[in-house]
């Protein structure tokens, strides 16, 4: 019960949990292995998070003209750098990169098979090319990061910035590793607030009894959609003004 609410009165704090168990089809039981169809979404979306995050990292440090090692390890914090945070966050043991081992091996291929193929075309990406894959990246990893929170009973505000850190974080340690100012910062078109939003698309969505791959799906589609319109339409946001 909250603050100043008589066990009596019948008043008391949605149970996210449940919520998010609800959601899925399934009760507030704990999962085992991939025995829901909630679970396998889940994973689905944050490998497709991981692989898009990766492939902004890979561009980043092929932009920056790094050597073998430090392509890997920008690749590694752009796919992990946010999850790892948010478990981190959450007291939740062993990560989520420690938990799917081979998605490490995955990673590593990427990036030698990357470095293969951009050596090989004479590929030069641009700052412009890795801002699809980061905004793909941004809304698949927030609806996994919201998703991820409620499920340990975290509230609605803890959980929508948990997706955000998800969202956001692994882009910013790719920045900065790159010695950038990170691109959620200095670019004035929104970012941390299309992950905002579509992290409370998210819970609005659980409390309206929607099914789970409703809540996911929206959440992906608002976050990369106005992340994607942002950079389509160029919408900024106020900056300091001296």
């Amino acid at each position: 019960f909250g603050p100043g609410d008589p066990a009596g009165s019948g008043r008391a704090r949605p149970c996210y949990r449940a919520l998010a168990a609800r959601a899925r089809g399934g009760d507030n039981r704990p999962m085992h292995g991939i025995q829901s169809w909630g679970e396998g979404l889940r994973l689905l979306l944050e490998l497709t998070a991981t692989l898009a995050f990766a492939l902004s990292g890979l561009m980043e440090a092929a932009r920056k003209r790094l050597d073998a090692v430090g392509v890997c390890v920008v690749a590694f914090l752009a796919a992990f750098g946010g999850g790892t945070l948010r478990d981190l966050l959450l007291d939740q043991r062993p990560f989520f990169w420690v938990r799917h081992v081979n998605w490490l091996w995955g990673l590593l291929l990427l990036c030698a098979a990357a470095m293969l193929f951009m050596r090989n075309r004479h590929f030069e990406p641009t700052e412009r090319a890795i801002q699809w894959p980061d905004a793909l990246g941004l809304g698949l990893f927030t609806a996994v990061g919201v998703d991820r929170a409620l499920e340990t009973g975290s509230p609605a505000l803890v959980a929508v910035l948990m997706g955000l850190v998800t969202g956001v974080f692994g882009g910013v340690l790719r920045d900065m590793v790159c010695n950038e100012i990170p691109t959620a910062f200095r670019d004035h078109r929104p970012y941390a607030v299309c992950a905002f939003a579509g992290g409370w698309a998210y819970v609005g969505l659980l409390h309206a009894q929607a099914p789970g791959p409703v809540a996911l799906l929206a959440c992906l589609a608002v976050t990369a959609g106005l992340r994607g319109l942002a950079l389509w339409r160029n919408w900024q946001l106020p900056a300091w003004q001296s």
